[in-house]
């Protein structure tokens, strides 16, 4: 597949094997049992490399999946609040605000409001300010409270 002769050759191990033409570097290749492999075509001369293919492939996706699996995909999760809210309630609703910053999640802190209660954002925005307040040591706020229907919404990331 290689169009454009003489090419630069880099051997097996890396050495330098000099300008050739692809007729002569394809032999060298599969006298070695290789592959030969363009590794610049923009460069002038074309710079190929005799190599196995296959096993190159398979190391980039074996790297690949190191990578995946090492890396950690910030999920946003969802706290309910009510703006009557009892103390121990909103102790444990909390807590797992607080669980699901450590795990290094964006967290958001919706408070739901029902038939009147949506005339007194306020008490709302309270209870928002006190969860704020109870996680800023772990959380900073990403968006502030802000009314949307008969909801408000916070957004929280770690620290």
């Amino acid at each position: 597949m290689i169009r454009i002769s003489p090419v630069r050759v880099i051997g097996a191990d890396g050495s330098q094997l000099g300008i050739l033409e692809v007729d002569t570097a394809l032999r060298m290749a599969e006298e070695a049992g290789l592959d030969l492999v363009e590794v610049a075509a923009t460069a002038r001369p074309p710079v190929v490399r005799i190599m196995d293919y296959g096993k190159y492939k398979f190391e980039m996706a074996k790297q690949a999946r190191v990578a995946k699996k090492k890396q950690h995909v910030i999920e946003l999760k969802e706290v309910k609040y009510r703006p009557g809210i009892d103390d121990h309630d909103f102790e444990t609703k909390t807590r797992h605000a607080r669980r699901f910053l450590e795990e290094k999640n964006k967290v958001k802190v919706t408070m739901m409001f029902r038939g009147r209660q949506v005339a007194h954002p306020e008490l709302g925005q309270a209870v928002l300010d006190r969860v704020s307040g109870a996680l800023a040591d772990i959380g900073k706020i990403e968006s502030a409270g802000r009314l949307e229907g008969k909801s408000m919404t916070m957004i929280l990331t770690p620290k």
